[in-house]
């Protein structure tokens, strides 16, 4: 299986949930899984370290087994876009930083997902997007899409700046990203995104208000022989 880069159409999406559920997925399948955010913003209260709360979901799915300065080169404390964060913190990222930190995990497991914070193309610093990450790891790309009024379009969109840059489209998930009932046509939305993205769906994943084993279930769910396949 190639390296991926988790996206998704927008930011609250469940690409965190989605990357859990493919990495319980592959472990089940005897694989040895690392999983990265290169860049965070928001620092999970109570933490022992400055640890965003989806890095601590990663590390606890894959046993702490690999160390934080490579799983999250960056970590800002503030919950926003995350060029700001890093620009009140009088720091600016730089993808050499993360492209050694990817090199070093992908030395130590069988397989790398990394994960974007946002969309694609939010800004990265002033010159720079989280597009320019899959562009310089040479990572395919799995899209999440949050399946709420406006997905057709987010996903489509998002979709055209993948394969924009020369990034294949590895397959999408589909997230119910909230409690309560489904978005209104779901089932139409979700064949007009099977339609139209012109790569495999990997699954349909819905909310779990129970984090307890959330990330297995979710991992049910999914269709990994487009990833597995040569």
């Amino acid at each position: 299986m190639n390296n991926c880069f988790i996206t998704g159409t927008d930011t609250g999406v469940g690409k965190t949930f989605a990357t859990c559920a493919l990495i319980a997925a592959l472990q089940a399948r005897g694989l040895d899984v690392a999983a990265m955010k290169p860049v965070a913003a928001g620092v999970a209260p109570g933490a022992g370290l400055a640890m965003n709360e989806d890095v601590a979901a990663y590390q606890d799915l894959t046993g702490h087994r690999h160390p934080l300065h490579l799983v999250n080169p960056y970590c800002f404390h503030d919950a926003i876009a995350p060029h700001i964060a890093a620009a009140r913190q009088g720091v600016v990222p730089d993808l050499s930083v993360i492209h050694t930190a990817y090199n070093r995990l992908a030395e130590r497991a069988d397989v790398i997902l990394v994960e974007g914070a946002g969309g694609f193309l939010v800004p990265l610093t002033e010159e720079a997007s989280m597009a320019d990450v899959p562009v310089r790891l040479h990572l395919d790309v799995i899209l999440v899409v949050g399946m709420r009024l406006g997905c057709l379009n987010h996903a489509l969109l998002t979709a055209e700046a993948i394969r924009a840059r020369g990034l294949a489209l590895a397959g999408w998930i589909a997230n119910t990203p909230a409690p309560g009932e489904p978005m209104n046509a779901y089932d139409e939305n979700l064949s007009t995104l099977r339609l139209r993205l012109g790569a495999p769906m990997l699954g349909a994943l819905r909310f779990d208000p129970d984090p307890q084993g959330a990330a297995q279930r979710a991992a049910a769910l999914l269709q990994l022989s487009p990833l597995l396949e040569p």
